[in-house]
């Protein structure tokens, strides 16, 4: 025979609310079983880590689901872009991102409005400079970020003036020393 053991492990995902149970080898990643179950909206960019197409929220967290192996994510709570709004019924960050015009050609945006949604569950009066913390890890070419930015700002205004939060803070950039609580995650499942 030779060959290497490809043992293959039955785990339950849960995502978007409903729950897959699938039989993956132990190398697969999160990723590939997201993409292997019809989540396009999770974006295959770099595989390594670098870029941030493939973010999902695990757990309430963002991760790089290229770097976290899908058996590490057994039983979790997984959310993708497509999780969070319809076409019809779109969650506020996508509102938010829709009118800043923070969406150009739309392969970025998947893994930037989950990065922000991570962040404002954690922290949801952000500055400008935990806001550009917080999308750090994902990667854009077409809008320079500033209407990235907009976009999580104005979403958090939104939410804050629909719970009653009276101020907003961070309308510019601080020293950058703050990071949120709401930071990336690139490969660890809690």
């Amino acid at each position: 025979m030779g060959g290497a053991d490809v043992s293959e492990r039955k785990i339950t995902l849960r995502v978007n609310g409903r729950t897959h149970e699938v039989s993956l080898p132990g190398h697969r990643t999160l990723l590939e079983a997201l993409r292997d179950l019809g989540h396009t909206d999770v974006k295959n960019g770099c595989e390594k880590g670098d870029c941030g197409a493939c973010t999902v929220l695990l757990n309430g967290r963002a991760v790089n689901s290229c770097l976290v192996l899908a058996w590490q994510a057994d039983g979790a709570t997984i959310v993708t872009n497509s999780g969070l709004g319809t076409a019809d019924d779109p969650h506020p960050i996508q509102t938010a991102f829709a009118d800043a015009g923070a969406v150009q050609c739309g392969f970025c945006t998947p893994g930037l409005v989950l990065s922000a949604k991570a962040l404002l569950d954690a922290n949801p009066n952000p500055t400008e400079a935990e806001i550009r913390e917080a999308i750090s890890g994902n990667l854009c070419r077409c809008t320079g970020y500033s209407q990235i930015v907009e976009a999580v700002r104005l979403a958090a205004v939104r939410s804050l003036k629909g719970s009653g939060e009276a101020s907003h803070r961070g309308q510019s950039a601080t020293d950058g020393s703050h990071s949120p609580s709401g930071s990336r995650v690139t490969g660890e499942v809690q």
